[in-house]
Formats: structure tokens, sequence, C-alpha cells
């Protein structure tokens, strides 16, 4: 059976193969080609992938991403289909289920709403669900940085505290684009946000929001 993440792999090499190498996305500064790197150093190249998290090994992530960025864009997308190869934690199910299917939506939306005629995806109840359970995990770990007190809330009234504080902003909205709202993707999220006026004038201004 395959898993969510299986799935948002296989349509996110999908739609990079589609954009080609020089695409825009939503992360700064990456083209297809540069987000095409990160996802294969980051299965592949433990000895580098640290530098995403910790600052001081930021600037050998930076010298393999480059080489990897360097390579054949075709080849790229291939390792991104085929996975990561069996040494790397990634390559059991259960880990890749829980550590990348978050990443390859957030990924695949990337790509797909820094075109200028995207259009939101229908997702089904259960995927929506595993994504809000992934969100409730790791909802203060992204709001850890934000000037405001931050509640997260889905349509069915289930809400999770990104960041304790007040003023307090409500973000509302499927899990799916709340999630994006969460790792730094505002601006093309479908959400509502509620609150005191300047708080969430801090909040969108905010650069701390995500990992």
């Amino acid at each position: 059976m395959s898993t969510f993440a299986k799935r948002e792999r296989l349509l996110l090499a999908d739609l990079l193969e589609t954009a080609g190498p020089e695409a825009p996305t939503l992360c700064e500064g990456w083209l297809t080609r540069d987000l095409a790197a990160h996802v294969v150093v980051r299965e592949r190249r433990p000895d580098a992938a640290g530098g995403i998290l910790v600052k001081q090994l930021a600037p050998r992530l930076e010298r393999v991403m480059a080489e990897y960025a360097a390579k054949p864009y075709e080849e790229l997308i291939q390792l991104i289909r085929t996975g990561p190869p069996r040494f790397s934690p990634f390559s059991l199910k259960q880990v890749e289920e829980m550590s990348s299917t978050v990443e390859f939506y957030v990924h695949t939306e990337d790509v797909r709403r820094a075109q200028p005629d995207w259009t939101p995806r229908e997702l089904d109840s259960v995927f929506q669900d595993a994504l809000w359970s992934r969100l409730e995990r790791s909802a203060r770990l992204l709001g850890r940085g934000v000037p405001t007190g931050l509640v997260l809330r889905r349509p069915n009234g289930q809400t999770t505290v990104a960041h304790r504080g007040t003023p307090v902003v409500t973000v509302t909205g499927e899990p799916s684009e709340v999630l994006l709202f969460s790792y730094g993707r505002q601006s093309v999220a479908k959400v509502e946000v509620e609150g005191d006026q300047d708080a969430i004038a801090k909040l969108g201004a905010s650069k701390e929001l995500g990992i």
C-alpha cells in the first residue's frame, strides 16, 4: 500500500519535471533545480543535511547543494523518484511517512503555487487529518519565534497553540492551508486570520514562522 509520503514524492517529481530546471518556487532564491537538489541532499547526504537546522553546518550544506544542483536535472528528478538509498533512515517506511509527508507536500505546493494560475488541490479528509496530526506535533517548534500569541484552528474547531502570548492571533483553515501558513508560506495560504490588527501586522511581517 502506498503511503502519503510516497504519493507526494511522486507528485513533486512529476511537477519538477514538467516545470523544468529554471522555474520559480516559493523558496526565496531557489529555482526548481535548487529545490530538487535540496530534496536529494536531505535524503542522501546526511553529512551535509544537518546544515538545514544547524547554522554552523550551513556552509557545508551550501557547497554540497551546489554540487548536486550542477548535476543533470533529469538525474535529480530520477533520484527523487527512486527515493533514498538503503542506508538512509528515510528508507524505512515509518520514518519516511513521519518525516517526509509534510516535507514533500510543502515543496509540492512551493512549485504549484509559484505559478500564476495555480488553484488549491482537493485533498481527502484522511490526508487532511494526517497533516493536522503532524502540525499538532510541530506547532510549537514552528511558532517558537513569532512576536504574538498564535493559535491554529481547523474548521471543525480543533485547535493547537503554536505560541503562547498576548495579543493572540488565530489562524483558521483546512489543515493543509494552516500547515502552509505555519511553514512560512503566509502569502499563498488560504486561511482566515483573526485578532488585534497590530498583532496581525507584526505576525505578517515576521520572518520567524517556520523552520
